[in-house]
């Protein structure tokens, strides 16, 4: 009689397809965040990437007159590549009877949680990369910040201020949005779908499609950022690995990606900050 052994049915494989498929799904602030897998299998724990100084605006010349040359000049900066990391553990009783789809039920949790992890990679990159000239303090005093600071807030892109932005809120700014209402320049959901631009809006307020999330609390910032504005590099993709207990009979499942999360281009977020005392 042929017997189900559980190493028939955990493909670590497949499940790593399956993981591969979800990840960056749930990315709350994928939006703002370009994925970038070009340096996978590459060696090295360490990311240099250039970041070039503006050679400034081109000047008038008259005739035989000489051009002005700017020195071309760029700096180096770096990140360190991490491993973002997960496992389960599945009995061999939960495997067998099947309930609920045990297997593809790890596989996506392990992907939700890698999603978890580069999400708060992503939050942390914005929290302390994003430099003074890019970072606007607001004086509100009981919910920080309030929803009108957004207005102030854009000017700090200048003349670039034109294209999709996103502003992620925690819960109670939205709700003084959505308090505020069309006359104070919130339009919900169901008014913009036709230029919804972002996965996960609740709405728009003055031009910045809003999200909503759980990450910002009470007494953190809020941020304003366009798409691209941080890069998210994979050093190595999706890797799925199980063993076996065999006094306890049961299989650990785990799933780890390598990569580093940076701040590509500081030009595309704000930070609204409450002013300190």
């Amino acid at each position: 009689m042929a017997v189900t052994m559980l190493a028939n049915l955990v493909d670590v494989e497949v499940m790593a397809d399956l993981v591969e498929a979800k990840l960056t799904d749930n990315i709350v602030f994928g939006a703002i965040a370009d994925i970038d897998t070009t340096l996978v299998g590459t060696p090295g724990s360490t990311l240099l990437f250039p970041v070039y100084s503006y050679i400034g605006a081109a000047t008038v010349v008259g005739e035989g007159s000489t051009i002005s040359v700017s020195t071309l000049t760029a700096s180096t900066a770096s990140v360190t590549i991490k491993k973002w990391a997960k496992g389960v553990t599945l009995t061999d009783e939960a495997v067998l009877s099947g309930v609920g789809q045990p297997l593809n039920q790890a596989a996506a949790q392990i992907a939700l949680s890698l999603d978890d992890a580069i999400d708060g990679d992503i939050l942390n990159t914005l929290s302390t990369d994003i430099g003074s000239t890019m970072t606007f303090e607001t004086t509100a005093s009981t919910v920080m910040p309030k929803a009108a600071d957004i207005v102030d807030a854009l000017e700090l892109y200048g003349e670039d201020i034109d294209g999709v932005k996103v502003a992620y809120v925690q819960p109670k700014v939205y709700t003084e949005m959505r308090k505020a209402g069309l006359n104070g320049g919130f339009l919900p959901a169901s008014e913009i779908a036709a230029n919804v631009a972002v996965k996960g809006t609740l709405g728009e307020f003055q031009g910045c499609q809003i999200i909503v999330t759980n990450r910002l609390k009470t007494s953190q910032d809020m941020y304003i950022a366009k798409p691209g504005a941080v890069k998210v590099v994979l050093k190595r993709g999706v890797n799925i690995e199980s063993d076996r207990d065999i006094l306890t009979k049961e299989t650990v499942i785990t799933g780890d990606v390598h990569g580093a999360t940076y701040l590509y281009d500081a030009s595309k977020a704000i930070k609204v900050t409450k002013k300190s005392a």
